[in-house]
């Protein structure tokens, strides 16, 4: 079902764990499956300096969380939110089609992460609210 390179992300995650008061904190799930996905950023004059994940959920999910966090690191924040799932997708060379809804969360839990960050800049009243679902 999973190619190599996905299976070696899921025995081998890479940034598993949580930033201590992260400048970005984003967190997803999707209902249908019940994968919960949450990555925290460490960001300096724009660039994300440091990415970590905590994923509960299947090894897509896994896999995915470590793929899409390894990729930011080094990105400008401008640059990590044109990162879409069809990439990290393409970077774990292939997912069945299935689990391709992983890859939308990691996506989209950046993209939450990013927004959490630009409120925080721009000292708008941060709302993490409940766990979107994607």
């Amino acid at each position: 079902m999973y190619n190599q390179k996905v299976l070696e992300a899921f025995a081998h995650p890479q940034n598993v764990g949580e930033i201590e008061n992260p400048d970005g904190d984003g967190t997803v799930g999707n209902a249908t499956c019940g994968d919960i996905m949450r990555i925290t950023l460490r960001i300096v004059d724009d660039v994300i300096v440091d990415a970590k994940f905590q994923t509960f959920g299947c090894a897509a999910a896994i896999a995915t969380s470590s793929t899409a966090t390894q990729m930011v690191i080094g990105m400008t924040v401008d640059e990590a939110l044109k990162l879409t799932n069809a990439r990290v997708v393409e970077e774990l060379e292939g997912l069945p089609p299935q689990k391709i809804h992983c890859s939308v969360l990691a996506e989209e839990a950046i993209k939450k992460a990013i927004e959490n960050y630009r409120a925080k800049k721009a000292n708008k009243p941060v709302d993490n609210g409940p766990i979107e679902y994607v």
